[in-house]
């Protein structure tokens, strides 16, 4: 019997869980539970899980990716707030794919990203 994968998780570090969630619920994701070491947000299908740590490292080591179906879209959401990582603003990758980074509070980088559409 063969297992099959169904979905990921990203699991980010935080250095102070009700600061990560009150960012992530600025951004539009909901609390699905939250305690003094662990957090869980949604928004639609998208799911984040934050744990606690005191090292700043860890969180500017880690990121996650999330596809998306309307990157424009979310960019121009998210620009205004000052989170878009410096270094990687909206564009086009050579893998094919349409995207643009933010830095949360912490460091944690989250790239969102869409295939870019084929040329008619």
């Amino acid at each position: 019997m063969h297992a099959w994968l169904k979905t990921a998780i990203p699991k980010l570090a935080s250095l102070d869980i009700e600061r990560s969630v009150a960012f992530f619920e600025d951004l539009g994701f909901r609390r699905v539970a939250v305690h003094p070491t662990v957090a869980m947000l949604s928004r639609g299908p998208i799911d984040l899980h934050f744990w606690l740590t005191s090292d700043p490292a860890v969180p500017r080591a880690n990121g996650a990716r999330v596809q998306v179906s309307n990157v424009e879209a979310l960019y121009d959401e998210f620009l205004p707030r000052g989170i878009v990582h410096p270094h990687d603003p909206l564009g086009d990758k050579p893998w094919g794919m349409r995207e643009f980074s933010i830095l949360d509070l912490d460091g944690n980088v989250l790239t969102f990203a869409a295939e870019i559409p084929a040329a008619p």
